[in-house]
């Protein structure tokens, strides 16, 4: 069963065919990523899943309706990647203004909550923190807050997903880290989340798949431990031997395939148990390695290697 089903997308804006052929499926209760370059089209890709945009070929389904169907409008939450409120609303005034936009006319004028509920909006504040600058203006917000609200106001009518682009952009790392605690709690309440970000580590961190996006399609979708698994299962070894080395000591171990040096530290790159292979090394000639880390391949190198192209610097 899937949420939401992506196929054959394309999209272009004059001669510039921003999304070329783009196809996935998310599955209820999920964290689903998209990665990319600047200008893979990525941003257009969830704009169309969201309905801001017209596809120009290929097939949407979100819940099983078109992306423009009405009622999506209670179901899907969107935090866009560019998006700002008046200055001088307040914290308050703009969550009790979204969940207006859930209400819907009853009998006799009057007006009722619609049938899926809007979040209480002082609840949802209380949960993300903003309870105590329900009377501080837009303006007065510091980023991290005007994200809080951002995510707040997605989440205002309960939506069964929340579409997220470009989250924690500009977040200094604390605030961002606060973030993506909030996006957790959100996955465990059962909503399912798009997530386009940049970020290898938030990416590494939130997702349970991942699409990768280059040139308008989409050129691997897996895991993230799927994804690196894919390009390498290299190690590196990285200390400063207590004394000089002679590279010969490890080059002759199986598990090891190149010895680097960058100036007092000495890199051993290798695979399998390379890190029993080297220490039993190191203690049979009594040394001591100092500053030993061990390094693998990551989401980060993965994402080079799966978007490098000729050309690109």
């Amino acid at each position: 069963m899937t949420v939401i089903e992506v196929t054959n997308l394309r999209k272009r804006y004059g001669d510039t065919v921003a999304v070329r052929d783009v196809s996935f499926a998310v599955a209820p209760g999920e964290i689903f990523g998209i990665l990319g370059p600047n200008g893979a089209g990525k941003t257009t890709t969830v704009e169309c899943v969201a309905g801001l945009r017209t596809p120009d070929a290929g097939a949407i389904t979100v819940l099983g309706r078109p992306p423009r169907d009405p009622a999506l409008r209670r179901l899907v939450g969107v935090q866009l990647q560019e998006s700002a409120l008046p200055d001088k609303i307040t914290v308050a005034e703009a969550l009790e203004l979204y969940s207006a936009f859930y209400a819907e006319p009853a009998g006799g004028g009057k007006r009722r909550t619609n049938p899926g509920g809007p979040a209480r909006w002082r609840t949802l504040a209380g949960e993300l923190g903003l309870d105590e600058k329900l009377r501080t203006r837009y303006a007065k917000l510091s980023g991290g807050q005007k994200q809080r609200l951002s995510i707040a106001l997605a989440l205002i009518g309960d939506p069964r997903i929340a579409i997220l682009d470009e989250l924690t952009t500009g977040l200094d790392p604390q605030a961002r880290r606060d973030t993506w605690n909030l996006i957790e709690d959100v996955r465990d309440r059962g909503v399912t989340i798009v997530l386009v970000t940049h970020f290898m580590e938030e990416a590494e961190r939130l997702c349970d798949r991942i699409a990768v996006i280059d040139a308008g399609e989409v050129v691997a979708l897996d895991t993230p431990a799927g994804l690196i698994a894919r390009i390498s299962v290299e190690q590196r070894i990285r200390f400063r031997p207590s004394r000089p080395v002679d590279d010969a000591l490890f080059t002759v171990l199986p598990e090891v395939e190149q010895v680097r040096r960058h100036g007092s530290q000495l890199e051993v790159v290798g695979t399998g148990n390379l890190l029993h292979a080297v220490t039993s090394v190191l203690a049979t000639h009594q040394i001591i390695a100092a500053d030993l880390r061990v390094e693998q391949a990551s989401l980060d190198d993965a994402f080079v290697k799966l978007t490098s192209r000729p050309g690109r610097e």
